[in-house]
């Protein structure tokens, strides 16, 4: 498909760290945009969305992710339990903590695992990030996946985590980066629509590149024999699962809903949104290809030398599948 540069949207350079909103539209969004410090908002549509990602992406994302029984494992950031039940059900020993900042988000959560892991221990508790009612070192294992990127200041939230772990025990972070998104047929309107979620994410106080930077994020706080995997989605005619599952109910639904929030910015028109969508869909349609890279990152508080070494040889053989 051919487009005129003249008439093209304007893109982003999403990949600059010095990328930020035009003035002007910022200053709309900082009058008229309401701003939930979760870009997709808490409504049912997005809670499914949750659960489609998360059973979709599974078998990618939670491969080698295995607790031994008895440890104790905080899942921070559970929002609607999404994740929790896929922690659950790979670690059926493991005592687990999942804490989110939302109880209406904690009300799903329970409701999802008392329907898919009804045997599940999971002990639920509203809490800050920043602040966990947990003394240091009460934890075994840490896992977070798709939390940092909503967060004003990741480094402190990391810091927060490696205080409640114990010598030698792991952090697995998981998270995405839109940077990697390469999808045929290509489309300069489709890439500007992207762009638009990227920077209202930013707006947000969130980083939905965040996904490039886990290994000195997690070194900058403390954490050593840190790993961090690509894990790379593909999906063509030849997945339908994938094409059904992640490219139209996961990643073009979570562009699709920015789209009020866009418009009310003036970070886009109506025509340009609506074509850069329908171009998104062409890449879910026969012919069409999509890819999409996530980064899983496994990392050691340290301790004693014992310890250290032993968390590391199990961080080592976490894997992307």
């Amino acid at each position: 498909m051919n487009i005129d540069p003249a008439t093209a949207p304007p893109t982003v350079d999403a990949r600059s760290p010095s990328h930020h909103l035009a003035t002007q539209a910022h200053d709309v969004w900082e009058r008229d945009v309401p701003k939930p410090g979760y870009v997709h908002g808490y409504s049912p549509v997005e809670a499914r969305r949750l659960n489609d990602q998360a059973d979709t992406l599974a078998a990618l994302l939670h491969a080698g992710t295995v607790y031994p029984a008895g440890s104790r494992v905080l899942e921070a950031g559970c929002g609607v339990g999404a994740q929790t039940a896929h922690l659950a059900s790979g670690s059926p020993g493991a005592h687990i903590t999942a804490v989110d900042v939302s109880e209406d988000s904690l009300a799903q959560a329970r409701a999802r695992l008392a329907a898919q892991a009804p045997g599940a221990r999971v002990r639920w508790r509203c809490a800050d990030l920043y602040e966990l009612p947990f003394p240091d070192a009460t934890f075994d294992h840490a896992f977070v996946c798709f939390v940092l990127e909503h967060l004003k200041d990741p480094e402190g939230a990391l810091e927060e985590l490696r205080r409640v772990l114990r010598p030698g025990g792991t952090v697995t972070v998981i998270e995405g980066d839109h940077g990697s998104a390469f999808f045929h047929p290509d489309s300069a309107y489709a890439r500007a629509a992207i762009d638009r979620q990227i920077q209202l994410q930013s707006a947000a106080g969130g980083n939905a590149l965040i996904g490039r930077r886990l290994e000195p994020l997690l070194s900058a706080v403390g954490f050593t024999d840190v790993a961090v995997r690509p894990c790379t989605l593909y999906a063509d005619r030849s997945r339908p699962g994938l094409v059904e599952g992640f490219t139209r109910n996961t990643f073009i639904a979570m562009i699709e809903a920015v789209r009020d929030n866009a418009l009310t910015a003036g970070l886009t028109t109506r025509t340009e949104w609506d074509r850069g969508i329908v171009d998104l869909y062409r890449t879910a349609e026969p012919g069409g290809t999509f890819h999409y890279t996530f980064f899983k990152a496994v990392a050691v508080n340290p301790g004693s030398p014992t310890d250290a070494q032993a968390a590391a040889s199990r961080s080592r053989t976490a894997s992307c599948g």
